[in-house]
């Protein structure tokens, strides 16, 4: 693809971060190009929920669409901790690795790497962070501070919210807003109906899914399978939002299958231009503006893969925190049968979420909290393969009987836990692996601290309190003790107040480039107590935009 224009500023990625930064820029008169490593989803063609076999399909693996990635330290499984770890009534609780490693990803990598970025297989949760998350290390002692504020995003929330249809009622405890949400809420599921009804904490999940039609969307079927991919655009992933309006603008060039493999510095520390791959193509693109939003594990990558004789540690990191201060989610998941319980099959995921625990100081003695959310369909319990590999035990005619009678009673809740970032869990370039363009691929290391161990156990309990008030036979739990199952990770080009302690400024602009800017969930100092951080990095993006173009 040739250029036609001459882009004011270069976006690398097509997720929540870059699809929000390229909407607010075009949206202003900026021409921007957009350069995506990976492939087009089509939603009709890719994600056949109607078809047979459904279930056994996860999200669609496309050539391209899967980065290289290798794990490091993940920490080993002391047996005194052994009450953490991931069992079932069908495989039992006999755990193979006691004394090993933590497992990796199970195929290596779960994001998705595609025009819309991971926005293409989350469930749509849409979470402003608590105010007092940007206040972590003055509350806690741990961690560090945000430099900026709650009210500095609140506007941006607001926008976002409305450009991605969100349906709820209120934001949650706290998270005061400047205006309501798009869109009323969605109907509970019989399975959010049972925990509203057993505890007092529960409310309705903001989601970023279509309760009525909207912005030219149909409203949402309640098939279930938002994690699977969205076939009817309801769910208000970055492709069929921000990017539609973008692209209908004429200001956005998107280029897919476009591989960024340098950032070339030029005269004053500038970024003077790319070095990019395009189906298979070498080519050089000269940088104006810069904006960076490949994640939380392959912007630091690229960062430290451009390293040059000038800068010898990489690209943006005259402070040395490039890939440091690596954050995972912590999870643990509770799974029973429920007596009478009909149709919890049926749905929208996550749903229901309980915020009491959603605060930095939320356990006594721990810094970090944690959510809890209404988990059945999210967890794989939307058809009878995730019952028969979890939940009921047997064979023959008499576990078909119990099939029968079970399906549709699960009951799941889940915590999503927040990791105060540790100095041995971070984002390095793997000293053996390369991928095909000859890059270092991406290492990660991850450590669960006791402070994390301690957040495990208490979610433990509160997922097992839950689910016992609800009248469910505890059958299944999955735990971030035994394997790294992070639905989001952060934190390794954070943002700072001072140059030597971070990779950006709150504004997202690096310290070390005046042309280089960061919009991912890398420049979160922190991860909040497990609200989803696709609203906050898209708020982030539309604030970012203004900066560049101020």
């Amino acid at each position: 693809m040739e250029l036609s224009k001459t882009p004011d500023v270069i976006v690398i990625g097509s997720g929540a971060g870059g699809a929000s930064v390229a909407y607010g820029l075009v949206s202003q008169g900026a021409e921007v190009l957009l350069l995506e490593a990976g492939p087009w989803f089509e939603p009709v063609e890719d994600y056949p929920q109607d078809s047979a076999g459904w279930e056994r399909r996860s999200f669609p693996v496309k050539e391209g669409s899967q980065a290289s990635i290798t794990f490091g330290d993940l920490g080993v499984l002391d047996t005194a901790d052994r009450d953490l770890m991931r069992w079932s009534d069908v495989a039992g609780r006999e755990h193979p690795q006691m004394g090993q490693q933590r497992l990796p990803y199970a195929g290596g990598y779960s994001h998705v790497m595609g025009v819309g970025g991971s926005t293409l297989h989350y469930v749509g949760e849409a979470h402003r962070l608590h105010p007092e998350a940007f206040r972590f290390q003055t509350l806690t002692g741990q961690g560090a501070d945000w430099p900026i504020s709650y009210d500095d995003l609140e506007p941006y929330y607001t926008q976002v919210e409305h450009l991605m249809g969100v349906a709820g009622t209120d934001a949650g405890p706290a998270r005061w807003q400047s205006a309501g949400f798009a869109l009323p809420p969605h109907p509970m599921s019989t399975g959010a109906q049972v925990l509203m009804q057993s505890g007092d904490g529960w409310v309705v999940n903001p989601r970023a899914v279509n309760s009525e039609a909207y912005d030219e969307r149909p409203a949402c079927n309640y098939c279930g399978q938002c994690s699977r991919g969205c076939p009817l655009g309801d769910k208000a992933s970055v492709d069929v939002t921000l990017l539609r309006r973008a692209l209908d603008s004429g200001r956005l060039t998107l280029m897919a299958d476009a591989h960024v493999t340098r950032l070339v510095l030029g005269a004053g520390g500038r970024v003077s231009h790319l070095d990019v791959v395009h189906q298979g193509a070498e080519r050089r693109i000269e940088a104006p503006q810069v904006v960076l939003a490949a994640g939380a594990v392959n912007t630091p990558r690229l960062l430290l893969a451009s390293a040059s004789a000038a800068q010898p540690n990489g690209v943006a990191n005259g402070s040395g925190q490039v890939g440091r201060h690596f954050m995972e989610t912590l999870r643990w998941e509770s799974a029973g049968l429920v007596q009478g319980l009909r149709k919890s099959h049926m749905g929208l995921p996550s749903d229901a979420t309980d915020w009491g625990f959603a605060v930095p100081n939320a356990i006594e003695g721990l810094a970090g909290g944690f959510k809890l959310s209404h988990t059945t369909l999210d967890t794989g319990l939307g058809g009878p393969i995730g019952y028969a590999t979890r939940m009921v035990p047997g064979f023959g005619a008499a576990w078909k009987a119990q099939m029968r009678a079970h399906f549709g009673s699960a009951l799941s809740v889940a915590a999503i836990g927040q990791v105060v970032a540790d100095e041995r869990s971070k984002v390095v370039l793997d000293a053996a692996q390369v991928d095909r363009f000859g890059v270092p691929v991406a290492q990660i290391h991850s450590v669960l601290t006791q402070n994390s161990l301690g957040l495990l156990r208490a979610m433990q309990s509160e997922t097992r309190a839950a689910l016992a008030a609800a009248g469910a036979d505890l059958a299944d739990e999955t735990s971030s003790w035994d394997e790294f199952i992070a639905t989001h990770v952060f934190g390794t080009a954070r943002m700072a107040a001072r140059a030597e302690d971070g990779v950006v400024n709150g504004g997202g602009q690096s310290f070390d480039h005046e042309n280089l800017w960061i919009s991912d969930a890398s420049v979160f100092p922190t991860s909040g107590a497990g609200e989803a951080p696709s609203l906050t990095i898209m708020a982030l993006g539309l604030r970012m935009a203004d900066a560049i173009l101020g």
